[in-house]
């Protein structure tokens, strides 16, 4: 029996992870079927049980429900509780296991497909929202050599300096004087097509500007290749995510390389996971 998988999110039409989750699937022989659904802002604990009920196995979680999947979930894996932020679930014999796969996207995509290692150097994330929140440990795991969190409100910065500690700096953009090698945008700056306060002094010589927003370029790479920063999008955030996700559900790791290249070159098929025939051993 075909598996069923999806996406809730509000609004939800622009999700990549479906063709991203079909490719996956037809990579590695899984026998699944993945969607998006639009869930009403006041309706996503409704969808989600419904969806569990016509024999849904998983489903990944955007804007603006991570929190309320935090919630909704009766499991929370080490780094959902430590990020208080849920982007993906998995449905088992009645019980919700949230887990949160962004901070292993994002870290997958600095090492692995741009030959960034942030061990040693100077880290500076910008914002201090749910998407700062889910790749702050696992960027503090690679032991940066200083990781400061700049925020408009400096509060929220503080909060998650306190938090999770190991020598979080926190600060607000009028604070940031010195250079960084590696400068990542958290804020939604981007989805309102505006640049965070900053100065050009935050990029160090051979800095790499990463904005976690992708399909655009946005003011803030724009600032930061006038100011001679290295830059990427999150595009291979998205998909290393994902592939993180299709990991724990499946338990097979597909190759990502492939599908980051066929997105960029706007290529990627987009007939359903289960149009094809398995091509390996069902997980």
């Amino acid at each position: 029996m075909t598996d069923r998988y999806a996406v809730f999110g509000h609004p939800i039409a622009h999700s990549k992870s479906p063709l991203i989750h079909a490719a996956f699937a037809r990579q590695t022989g899984q026998d699944m079927t993945y969607e998006a659904i639009l869930a009403p802002k006041d309706g996503f604990a409704d969808s989600v049980a419904q969806f569990i009920a016509a024999g849904g196995r998983g489903a990944n979680v955007t804007v603006p429900f991570k929190e309320q999947a935090f919630a909704l979930a009766s499991r929370l894996s080490p780094r959902a509780e430590q990020a208080g932020a849920v982007n993906t679930l998995t449905f088992d014999a009645g019980s919700i296991r949230g887990d949160n796969t962004d901070g292993a996207g994002l870290v997958a995509d600095l090492t692995r497909n741009l030959h960034c290692l942030p061990g040693g150097r100077r880290i500076l994330l910008l914002g201090a929202g749910g998407a700062a929140r889910g790749v702050i440990e696992p960027l503090l795991d690679l032991r940066p050599a200083e990781f400061v969190i700049a925020n408009r409100t400096v509060s929220r910065a503080q909060e998650l300096a306190e938090q999770f500690g190991r020598g979080v700096v926190a600060c607000g953009f009028d604070a940031l004087h010195t250079p960084f090698d590696i400068v990542i945008n958290a804020t939604a700056a981007s989805l309102a097509g505006e640049l965070p306060p900053l100065s050009p002094r935050v990029f160090a010589t051979d800095a790499l500007a990463y904005d976690m927003m992708y399909g655009r370029d946005t003011p803030f790479l724009g600032f930061a290749r006038a100011h001679g920063a290295a830059t990427a999008d999150g595009l291979g955030m998205l998909v290393e995510q994902a592939a993180e996700a299709f990991y724990l559900w499946r338990g097979v790791r597909p190759d990502t390389a492939p599908v980051i290249a066929a997105l960029r070159q706007d290529r990627l098929e987009g007939e359903s996971p289960a149009a094809s025939p398995p091509r390996g051993p069902r997980t």
